[in-house]
């Protein structure tokens, strides 16, 4: 450490608090460093009390959104007023099936154009937007008007699932809340989150599937304050959901045999075709959206989805299954008893329906029409395998299974979320294997069809607003202070006057940047900092001692804190220096970081992360063992 000698200055001792590593002595109030990143505190027990709350409401809100598309159902297809569960068919409307989704549709059109255009789509890319790019808020009235157009649209024969709504309101009602609440941006992203998941574990009884949503596409970061109230509220909407809807699985299904090795193979080579139709599956949607937008341009967009909803009704009128809901699709294609017509139906002909529908900008769903839509693509190859190769030991219920999940993979690339989400609807242990692998291909394959991103992501990449691919450990908070510490950094004498002060600037600093400087008494003892503006101000007199105008006397740092809170503290205190202080009263100062220290440690690990090398040679390895060798021969022929 460079100083020159002075008399010892007046210093404060540091704080004892462990988080409190950073005040300042020239303000009344205190002014602490942002805490640690992700850490657990009170805060996050009182969100964690507001988030079960919500999750209670929004089991209400599932089983009341599950009874109003039952309610429209009943109107639209079968005359009556009751919430009695059915399904669209033709047996009491007739040709009416070609007119009643287009009804449903203008109604969709004018709850958009009059109430607000969110509610437009199936609601995951708005949702992700708000979080990336609007602090987490989302109007207050999509909590009233997102579930009532879902239930128009699906009711009136829509080939969309209850979830997307669903998931929807829950995170507007996580926001609402959140809104309400005097709390920070980052902490009303997590109840928004909380809330969206929780609607999923509300409507299919699958927190953990709700968890790991929330980890692979909303929150966009893994730390004990966010994830805490995510899962308190996704463990909260599954209780309701077992209230409310009963304890068996959602997709109940027969239990299916362990797999053989042969058969595994063959499960992950479909995963690989599963993962290409998922893909063309997101293409498809985005595809039609674009051609609404350039063909149909002169007509006002309120207007696209009963355009849409014409295929809805041609296509119901040769396969009704492909309308509503579908979630007795679903299980009758996992039972492995659904018949090829019923098969190529579903995937095929929903497929048109939903992305048509869907691409026209009405409000629907997209988690169980692929898993329709794949379940259905994964018997119809199961169908073929068996038919050529019956002894193969392919099981056409695991299949459908696969074929679910590993084409929402596919299409989404939320890869833990399909796997576990199959495993906890159906209940089935044996098809763990068999999932993981064709999820695995599917997933992989994704990144290689997609390059704008999945479809929760594309409309995004579209607006400019980039979606984070991968989740990684921040390089600063895997470095200490002790890593980059400059211990030879030049530091200001408490006493030398503030025209001293300015000529060593002048002759040794001028060209650093720097702007401010450590000021230490003779013993290296921490006085403050002092801004380079002030000692080139003409405001103070020049023969005045440099720790007059010296001020942050407990801004500092301990050679264990975390690099982060060094970047926290130079944006807090706008200064590009820190001083480094010994743990203890006297506060000696130890070394000095600056921000380009950190930025040069930054890019040092992160080349050396993205290096490529080889640390371990076989073939010299082989030369050391083979010259060892004759070396051993030789002295047996020596002895």
């Amino acid at each position: 450490m460079k100083d020159q000698e002075t008399e010892e200055g007046e210093h404060q001792d540091p704080p004892t608090d462990p988080n409190r590593r950073a005040q300042t002595a020239d303000r009344p109030e205190e002014h602490h460093a942002p805490p640690v990143r992700g850490q657990l505190t009170r805060r996050v027990f009182l969100l964690s009390l507001q988030a079960i709350f919500n999750a209670i409401v929004i089991g209400f809100i599932a089983k009341g959104m599950v009874l109003l598309i039952y309610f429209v159902t009943n109107i639209a297809f079968y005359g009556r007023f009751s919430v009695v569960g059915v399904d669209p068919t033709l047996e009491h409307v007739g040709a009416w099936v070609f007119v009643i989704p287009i009804i449903g549709a203008l109604l969709v059109g004018l709850l958009a154009r009059y109430g607000s255009p969110n509610i437009r789509g199936h609601g995951f890319p708005e949702t992700i937007e708000k979080i990336l790019a609007k602090k987490s808020r989302i109007d207050p009235k999509i909590t009233i008007l997102k579930p009532l157009s879902a239930a128009i649209s699906i009711g009136t024969g829509g080939p969309f699932g209850a979830e997307g709504p669903i998931i929807a309101t829950g995170g507007a009602f996580g926001s609402l809340t959140g809104q309400l609440m005097r709390i920070t941006a980052s902490e009303r992203k997590t109840m928004l989150v909380a809330g969206s998941c929780a609607g999923v574990a509300a409507i299919f009884g699958s927190p953990m599937a709700g968890i790991l949503m929330a980890i692979e596409l909303l929150l966009f970061e893994y730390s004990p304050r966010s994830i805490v109230p995510v899962a308190m509220a996704c463990t909260t909407a599954a209780a309701m959901h077992y209230w409310l809807f009963g304890q068996e699985p959602v997709f109940a299904m027969p239990d299916i045999p362990e797999p053989a090795s042969l058969a595994l193979v063959i499960y992950l080579v479909m995963g690989f075709i599963l993962g290409v139709s998922g893909a063309l599956a997101s293409k498809a949607v985005y595809g039609i959206e674009d051609l609404f937008a350039s063909k149909l341009k002169h007509i006002h967009w309120m207007w696209w989805p009963a355009i849409g909803a014409v295929a809805v009704g041609v296509i119901g009128w040769f396969a009704p299954r492909t309308m509503g809901v579908g979630y007795d699709n679903i299980v009758l294609l996992l039972s492995g008893k659904a018949t090829l017509f019923i098969i190529l139906s579903l995937s095929f002909l929903k497929f048109i329906s939903w992305a048509v529908y869907l691409g026209s900008g009405t409000s629907g769903s997209t988690m169980a029409p692929l898993f329709t839509i794949g379940g259905a693509l994964g018997a119809l190859l199961g169908y073929v395998i068996l038919h050529y190769f019956p002894d193969c030991g392919v099981n056409m219920a695991t299949c459908a299974l696969i074929g679910m999940a590993a084409t929402f993979t596919g299409a989404t690339r939320a890869y833990l979320t399909a796997i576990v989400f199959a495993f906890e609807t159906t209940g089935q242990a044996h098809g763990l294997l068999p999932l993981i692998g064709a999820c695995t291909a599917a997933y992989l394959i994704s990144f290689f069809m997609m390059k704008d991103g999945s479809l929760y992501t594309e409309k995004l990449e579209r607006l400019g607003i980039h979606t984070p691919f991968a989740m990684e450990a921040d390089i600063l908070q895997k470095l200490l202070v002790r890593d980059v510490l400059e211990d030879e950094a030049n530091v200001l004498s408490g006493e030398n006057t503030i025209l001293e002060a300015r000529q060593w600037i002048k002759e040794h600093a001028a060209d650093e940047g720097a702007t401010s400087f450590v000021v230490v008494d003779k013993a290296k003892h921490l006085i403050g900092l002092v801004k380079r503006k002030d000692i080139f101000s003409k405001q103070y007199d020049d023969s005045a001692a440099l720790h007059s105008i010296t001020s942050n006397g407990s801004v500092y740092l301990y050679p264990g804190n975390e690099l982060s809170s060094a970047v926290d503290i130079m944006d807090q205190f706008d200064t590009s220096v820190v001083p480094v202080i010994k743990r203890g009263p006297d506060r000696k100062v130890v070394g000095v970081l600056t921000h380009k220290a950190i930025f040069a440690a930054y890019r040092s690990r992160r080349n050396e992360e993205e290096v490529y090398q080889k640390d371990i040679s076989l073939k010299r390895q082989g030369i050391k063992i083979i010259h060892q060798g004759r070396q051993l021969l030789r002295w047996e022929r020596e002895s």
